[in-house]
């Protein structure tokens, strides 16, 4: 027999040795950090953005804490549309407006109509929500403050339509003050968002029920309804010109709002809390407890930015009246668009605000058409520019989750009749214009507080110093 193969077996490789680490002949940069003073910025805050709107406000002194507005008098009787003054979001109905019902066409009583005006309530829809059902009792009289809805129903011809359009100052449900009642034979639904007033009948009765002058006045309505009226018109300046001669001049005096609107200073707060050890022992090279103070107030004019735009009562796009919103055309915001907007403000437009977002917006529709906006060169910045007014951008803007916005046109100043900014200055511990900070003492942990504060308002002193353009989208089409 053959002999057996002997099994083949691998010898190990010893790994091969590390070169040995040659020696240091300098101080590694490491170890001599521990000897040198480290180089250090000032305390960043990614939330610090242009303010533009602060900066472009003219401020005016506000003593007393309050500005209060004085307009003319003015409304218009006759043109079958009722009008509305807006504070903020609330908005109202013009008493002496309420002479635009049918019913009401002649009666002058203030004090009726003033008490009219409040039992009216407000209520707002969303788009394709219904506001009245066929079938439904008829208790209310409906007055569109903003907005447009159709009404539906039966037509002419039995087949079921549109049978009409109510807009902006329109009104249904008026028979109801010469005492209609049973059921609407229409429904009302809403094309764009609205806002609504409403007087119930029972708010009605009870004023009729304490009224004479106008129980007589209804009586006298009923009996001729139907009978044209003649439409009176909003108290004018009487004027003589062109005449000749020793021609008797008229006289007349400039009527005044009886309540005017009223701006009190809104308030941003908050109170800084700094441990006393680290404002004696960490101190150089940088103050901690400036540094801590300098981002508050950052924070507070930031904050104070926001509610200039958004605030309920007093921010920018609250506070424009309903004659001085568009709608974008077709969604983007487009160039006809914004010379849409600049035909509200007509009278010295001087800037648009807007989201980033939204500028980009703008950008991608004007090169869709081959259009290159100019810029202008606006305190030191090339911004973009629209007809030469400059467009700022504004990231305190609302843009909503479905990508929409909006865009603002102003003027500014007192002089323009235009928007202006309020504060008031030289209050005690003032550090910035209209911001003070004020010691609030030591605790027991030794922490101490500091009470920081901005007073600052808006007021629009016209309705046509601002106008909006609602309904932007950003969407990349």
């Amino acid at each position: 027999m053959p002999s057996p193969v002997p099994s083949q077996q691998t010898a190990a490789v010893p790994a091969p040795r590390p070169a040995p680490a040659a020696s240091p002949t300098s101080l590694s940069t490491r170890a001599a950090r521990n000897l040198a003073t480290t180089t250090k910025s000032a305390p960043q805050m990614q939330g610090i953005s242009s303010r533009w709107l602060l900066r472009v406000l003219p401020w005016v002194e506000t003593r007393g804490g309050v500005y209060r507005v004085n307009r003319r008098l003015s409304y218009t009787l006759g043109d079958g549309r009722i009008e509305f003054v807006s504070t903020g979001a609330h908005v109202e109905v013009i008493p002496a407006e309420l002479a635009e019902l049918p019913a009401l066409r002649g009666f002058d009583d203030e004090d009726v109509l003033a008490e009219l005006a409040r039992r009216f309530e407000q209520t707002e829809y969303d788009t394709g929500q219904a506001i009245v059902e066929i079938g439904d009792p008829m208790d209310r009289v409906y007055v569109v403050a903003h907005g447009k809805l159709n009404k539906l129903g039966v037509g002419r011809y039995g087949n079921q339509g549109v049978l009409g359009v109510v807009a902006d100052g329109g009104f249904f449900g008026e028979q109801l003050l010469l005492g209609a009642s049973g059921t609407w034979e229409f429904g009302t639904r809403a094309l764009t968002r609205c806002v609504v007033l409403s007087l119930p009948r029972e708010a009605f009765e009870d004023v009729v029920a304490r009224s004479p002058e106008l129980r007589s006045h209804l009586e006298t309505a009923r009996a001729e309804a139907g009978r044209p009226r003649e439409a009176t018109g909003e108290a004018a300046i009487e004027l003589a010109a062109g005449h000749e001669g020793e021609h008797t001049l008229p006289s007349t005096f400039v009527a005044y709002e009886t309540s005017p609107r009223e701006y009190e200073l809104s308030v941003a707060q908050t109170v800084l809390r700094v441990h006393s050890r680290v404002a004696d022992l960490f101190n150089d090279p940088m103050d901690q407890t400036r540094e801590q103070l300098r981002l508050t107030i950052e924070a507070l004019r930031e904050r104070q930015e926001f509610e200039l735009v958004n605030n309920p009562d007093f921010g920018l796009l609250n506070n424009a009246s309903f004659g001085q919103r568009i709608s974008t055309r077709s969604g983007p915001p487009t160039p006809d668009d914004l010379d849409e907007l600049l035909a509200l403000v007509w009278k010295e437009p001087q800037y648009f605000l807007a989201h980033a977002q939204t500028i980009a917006a703008f950008g991608r529709e004007c090169n869709k058409l081959g259009i290159y906006p100019e810029t202008v060169d606006f305190q030191g910045h090339h911004v973009p520019a629209w007809r030469g007014v400059p467009i700022l951008p504004c990231n305190k803007m609302p843009v909503t989750e479905q990508g929409m916005s909006s865009i603002l046109l102003m003027r500014t100043g007192e002089a323009n009749q235009g928007v202006v900014g309020l504060r008031q200055t030289g209050i005690p511990d003032e550090v910035e214009p209209g911001l003070n900070v004020r010691f609030m003492g030591i605790d027991e942990q030794a922490v101490i507080s500091y009470l920081v504060s901005t007073y600052y308002s808006a007021a629009v002193l016209v309705p046509d110093a601002i106008g909006v353009l609602e309904n932007v989208e950003l969407g990349h089409a």
